[in-house]
């Protein structure tokens, strides 16, 4: 059988297309996986990095506003559609996919409405609590549409064709082992956290005060993901800056990234971080407790909106990043950390607010989509 799948831009489409993608290649090992990507940067390395062959169809996004350079740009955009409605459908009559699965971003929309057309299998997958453009349009054409949150199927176009499957996550997050390549333990909790690249340099201004607070108290080890380019640096001159010690103590990290991340997060007491889909689902997969601050540069708020399902359901508190100072933030974390019954609630919150093996009940979904449509050629 063949499979093709259709995901764009972020890691947060990437991420679960790839974990789907792995637990077909398990249950169907003789099938062939095609991904389908808008040619941008995190697709070219992720994709081939997990062993899956990549085809780019470049395909330009929409911008939502009335200004003239808006429109004109969108009126550009409506032609590079169309050129990559073309360009799917030579795929799609090249590779001959038996099913095809999208997890957002916008090349989803040309390459799943033209398979829809031809009566192949098609299941879209939204990771966030509130639906994307690309994934409310398809809602209509397409066969299943699988969220990630519970009661919101009012949402979609067909409320009927919606199932909760939860948001997949990648094989090392279901069996993570605690890192070695960590500060030592003892007594006291480990903090992990990170933003992203999305609103890093504020929200890493803000953590730098929160590290020196806690240089000060001595109240736990904390391992911090700052981002790219020269963040680390720029973090450790102002640390200095404000009083703090030429070198961080024993406990204490500043990372550009964290490579091990299924591993120190299984470790971790509790996680500071943004609220995007992905993360989301690999928090509830390990029953982390967190601290969640979303992204306010997100289309639709997504991310507050993810976070505030999460809070709802007693897995994470949320805070908005216009509110956060050092102190705020050490406040919160240290309230959290002394109260371990409510770190136990939270963690056991977190847990129910997943979907146990949601690739293996997505691929299950594929599968029985494909039996249908091949039952129903050969009546």
């Amino acid at each position: 059988m063949n499979f093709l799948f259709v995901c764009g831009g972020t890691a947060g489409h990437i991420n679960p297309a790839l974990a789907i993608a792995e637990e077909v290649r398990r249950v169907a090992p003789d099938s062939k996986v095609l991904f389908v990507g808008a040619g941008k940067e995190m697709e070219k390395r992720l994709i081939p990095q997990a062993g899956f062959h990549l085809v780019n169809i470049n395909m330009s996004g929409f911008r939502r506003s009335f200004k003239a350079e808006d429109i004109a740009y969108n009126l550009g955009a409506v032609r590079s559609l169309t050129a990559a409605g073309l360009k799917a459908d030579k795929l799609i009559s090249k590779f001959k996919p038996h099913a095809v699965i999208g997890t957002g971003g916008y090349i989803c929309y040309p390459v799943m409405r033209r398979a829809a057309r031809r009566g192949i299998p098609t299941v879209v997958h939204e990771s966030n609590a509130v639906p994307g453009l690309t994934t409310k349009l398809l809602s209509a054409t397409v066969d299943k549409v699988l969220i990630s949150f519970p009661g919101l199927e009012e949402q979609y176009r067909r409320p009927g064709c919606v199932v909760l499957t939860g948001t997949p996550v990648r094989g090392g997050f279901s069996h993570a082992p605690a890192s070695d390549d960590m500060a030592p333990r003892c007594c006291k909790p480990l903090v992990v956290s990170f933003w992203g690249s999305l609103g890093a340099e504020r929200m890493n201004e803000v953590m730098t005060d929160f590290i020196l607070r806690n240089i000060e108290a001595g109240s736990f080890y904390h391992i911090h993901a700052a981002g790219k380019g020269a963040a680390v640096d720029a973090m450790k001159n102002r640390l200095r800056k404000l009083g703090g010690p030429y070198e961080l103590p024993l406990g204490i990290e500043i990372r550009e990234y964290i490579n091990d991340m299924q591993s120190v997060m299984a470790k971790a007491d509790l996680v500071m971080c943004r609220a995007g889909g992905s993360t989301i689902a690999e928090l509830t997969c390990l029953g982390k407790p967190a601290l969640l601050i979303p992204s306010p540069y997100v289309t639709n708020d997504q991310q507050m909106k993810n976070a505030k399902q999460v809070e709802k359901a007693g897995g994470a508190i949320m805070l908005q990043e216009k509110d956060c100072t050092g102190e705020i933030l050490y406040n919160a974390v240290s309230s959290i950390l002394g109260d371990e019954r409510k770190r136990g609630e939270m963690s056991v919150a977190q847990k129910a607010l997943g979907v146990p093996d949601s690739a293996g009940k997505i691929v299950g979904i594929i599968m029985e989509l494909c039996k249908r449509r091949e039952e129903g050629e050969v009546s």
